[in-house]
């Protein structure tokens, strides 16, 4: 095997690939990275078992040439020292070569790096997924979808069905959730597109799948294909490849959380009311769980404070568009109420609450996106 390569796109390439490699796998040939080059261009992959990743540079695209002077072929390299040399080596481009003994070769400007490799008939398949149950989506809304809702997976193992993202697709509209039982994220959308037949309800992705795709893709109007079999869900787009292991098991019906009706309506600046809780936070973090409390106080005001007894009180007061119903008071975790306000993202938000003890909602200010955060509160006496 050998080809000439632009560093850069093998840099970007490693980096993504790198993401799904374990120095702790059980299978030791997982702990290499696999290159193989072929006449339309050179493909790197990873694997820990759970996510696998295959990124492919093309020859060429749009007039530019990345690879050239290519001799198909394949091998395992260590990926514990693979990066950091293409990462230091000293010119734009990098020679890289195999021979039948499985030694490497690494020519870049006056550096020479000779590496063992392995023998990539060892390497596992990667199954090829192609399934009926496909459909496509923008990058940067499978981001958002993804952003909205995976920060509140559990990250303990007591449960671990809690440790995904459901994704359910069905009456033309694709829905993420994802709860730790203490607090839920949600996001919806419309799929008006798709083929009826396609339909999934228990597709959980584990959230530690989800957050390096995230990392991985770049903002883009580019659609990504997604496609799910028995135990595995593949996303992938022109060059990227990434498969991840679904979590078995069932995911709660979380419908049956969601409040009905509510008791007190705010409408309030988001910026100004995310501003309010990190502050009243900053005396609330040597406490167990973060706590503010948050008080209705006439038809334009709401109270946040915290109070810390071994470290002293903080109160302030934000003005709100509207206040419906009951008086309230209530206490929550700030960093949850934080994580909330952030993944919204619009400048206005509703929260409705149904009294001290029951969950809440924070929704969007205006109802076109179908977004919806629950937390459930805290008791404080």
């Amino acid at each position: 095997m050998k080809f000439v390569i632009q560093r850069n796109q093998l840099m970007e390439s490693v980096q993504d690939v790198m993401k799904a490699i374990s120095s702790k796998t059980t299978i030791p040939i997982l702990s290499g990275m696999k290159l193989e080059a072929t006449t339309d261009g050179v493909k790197l992959t990873g694997s820990d078992s759970d996510i696998s990743i295959e990124s492919f540079i093309p020859t060429e695209e749009n007039g530019i040439v990345f690879v050239e002077n290519i001799e198909p072929g394949s091998i395992i390299l260590q990926a514990k020292y693979f990066p950091e040399i293409v990462r230091k080596l000293p010119e734009q481009t990098v020679e890289i070569e195999s021979d039948e003994q499985f030694n490497v070769t690494i020519r870049s400007g006056s550096a020479e790096f000779n590496l063992n490799g392995q023998d990539p008939q060892e390497y596992p398949q990667l199954p090829k997924l192609h399934t009926e149950n496909s459909f496509e989506l923008p990058i940067d809304l499978l981001k958002d979808l993804i952003r909205q809702t995976v920060f509140a997976v559990s990250t303990s193992e007591t449960r671990p069905i809690l440790t995904g993202v459901n994704m359910v697709l069905r009456d033309e509209k694709l829905h993420f959730v994802a709860t730790d039982s203490h607090r839920l994220a949600s996001r919806t959308i419309p799929m008006s597109d798709i083929t009826s037949e396609v339909t999934f309800k228990n597709i959980v992705i584990p959230g530690k799948s989800l957050n390096e795709l995230n990392k991985i893709l770049e903002d883009s109007q580019d659609k990504i294909e997604i496609s799910v079999t028995e135990n595995q869900i593949l996303f992938r787009t022109k060059h990227l490849y990434f498969l991840s292991r679904l979590l078995d098991g069932n995911y709660p019906e979380t419908s049956r959380l969601i409040p009905e009706q509510s008791k007190t309506n705010v409408v309030i600046d988001a910026k100004e009311l995310l501003h309010s809780i990190d502050r009243a936070s900053l005396l609330a973090k040597e406490s167990r769980n973060n706590v503010v409390k948050l008080m209705t106080k006439d038809g334009h005001t709401i109270e946040i404070s915290s109070n810390s007894p071994e470290v002293g009180k903080v109160l302030d007061e934000v003005k709100v568009d509207s206040i419906e119903g009951e008086e309230l008071k209530i206490s929550f975790s700030a960093k949850y109420m934080m994580d909330a306000l952030k993944a919204i993202n619009t400048e206005k938000v509703k929260i409705l609450f149904t009294g001290a003890m029951r969950p809440f909602i924070i929704k969007p200010g205006s109802e076109e996106e179908e977004i919806l955060q629950l937390i459930l509160p805290v008791r404080t006496y």
